[in-house]
């Protein structure tokens, strides 16, 4: 059997500050053990690498409060250890005259959210991201970047494993929670704990109700497929260039990203997908690939926002629809410009299967000496240094 002082399971970007968060408090015995070989293995290092900048999110709510500030540190840690980063801004097209209100109300949110925001005419866009198309205005963000998500968790680990104090338990799973003491069972060994974080990200529902909590949360999982423009279209490509989203749902639509390293990717989708890691086809279907799609046909039938997606987004498996979508972006692009690429993520959305809602929010359980991090979605790489500091000040201190 092994022991730490905390064990945190989740080797992913939450995981990982939130254990630099705790050697800075004083921590000198932290676990953090991992299904995978390597750290980052899944959405934390398959996300498209775009800090956000607090505009999309209702002022008060979890996701606003730490956007920002997370935006602000995660670009200061890129530049005091030499990370690529590209700070090239962001640019959120109206497609039609109906979406100009929505992006009014995106001004107003990213303004209450402290966030710097700038409306464009037509003209200045142009100035700006001369191949970009809007009705009318477009909004300007300046201080949206772009990181290499995977350079960070390296960083990160490497900065771990420097401090002597935070010891990783690769390819190692949790099983359960061990009944009437503070231990839990995985594929390698038994782990005690005196603190236990679950970080799980698309198993951190399952590895909660190991504990007897989030009994109302299911994990529904959504499929987010990219192309890559050549090179010489990549060229009419400055930044990023964003719809305007149905801000009613917690997807931003196919957008054009820059990065560091000079790629323009287009995506993700968000197609409901069949398995927490069904990153192909058919990749990553299992056992439990039954209950996720009667969870889907529920939601299907007793939710209309869940409905207009699972009729609108697996139509973006086919090149012709997912090539519509983006050429409402922009001035020009043909469909040679686009060419397919390996990048694939899985965004793991919870569900409150009581009200057959997509919860919005990042949610925080505590139980006893244990917490628990769900829904760690989109802005939660952006949020997670900051994250990591509230999760420590409101949770960790208070056990």
């Amino acid at each position: 059997m092994f022991s730490g002082e905390i064990v945190i399971c989740g080797g992913g970007i939450i995981g990982l500050t939130l254990a630099r968060e705790l050697l800075k408090i004083g921590a000198d015995d932290i676990i953090i053990f991992d299904k995978e070989k390597e750290l980052g293995c899944h959405a934390s290092g398959r996300n498209s690498g775009v800090l956000h900048a607090g505009i999309y999110y209702d002022p008060g709510t979890l996701k606003a409060n730490m956007c920002l500030t997370g935006n602000q540190r995660m670009q200061a840690y890129c530049e005091e250890y030499g990370l690529p980063i590209l700070k090239s801004g962001k640019v959120i097209v109206a497609r039609n005259e109906e979406e100009l209100t929505t992006l009014d109300e995106l001004q107003r949110r990213a303004e209450a959210n402290g966030a710097t925001v700038e409306m464009l005419d037509e003209k200045q866009l142009a100035e700006r991201e001369p191949n970009a198309k809007t009705f009318e205005r477009a909004l300007f963000s300046p201080m949206t970047a772009v990181v290499d998500p995977k350079a960070i968790i390296a960083q990160l680990k490497l900065e771990l494993e420097s401090s002597g104090k935070v010891r990783f338990f690769r390819e190692t799973q949790f099983i359960k929670k061990k009944p009437g003491n503070d231990q839990i069972e995985t594929d390698q060994g038994d782990i005690a704990y005196t603190i236990f974080i679950n970080a799980a990200g698309a198993l951190s529902d399952k590895v909660a109700q190991s504990f007897g909590l989030a009994k109302k949360f299911r994990l529904l999982p959504f499929k987010g497929i990219y192309h890559q423009l050549t090179k010489s279209a990549a060229q009419k490509i400055r930044g990023s260039i964003y719809p305007v989203p149905n801000i009613k749902n917690p997807f931003l639509g196919i957008h054009f990203t820059r990065s560091p390293h000079g790629n323009v990717y287009l995506g993700p989708t968000a197609i409901p997908a069949f398995g927490r890691e069904n990153y192909g086809l058919f990749k990553g279907i299992d056992f439990e690939s039954l209950s996720i799609l009667y969870r889907d046909i529920h939601l299907l039938i007793r939710n209309p926002k869940f409905r207009g997606i699972a009729q609108e987004e697996p139509k973006k498996y086919i090149f012709k629809h997912f090539f519509s979508d983006a050429a409402k972006l922009v001035k020009h692009l043909t469909p040679d410009d686009l060419v397919r690429c390996s990048k694939v993520g899985i965004r793991p959305q919870l569900v409150d299967v009581s009200t057959s809602q997509l919860v919005m929010d990042f949610v925080v359980e505590k139980h006893e000496n244990t917490i628990h991090i769900l829904n760690s979605i989109s802005p939660a790489f952006t949020s997670s240094m900051y994250f990591a500091e509230l999760i420590v000040n409101n949770y960790i201190n208070h056990i």
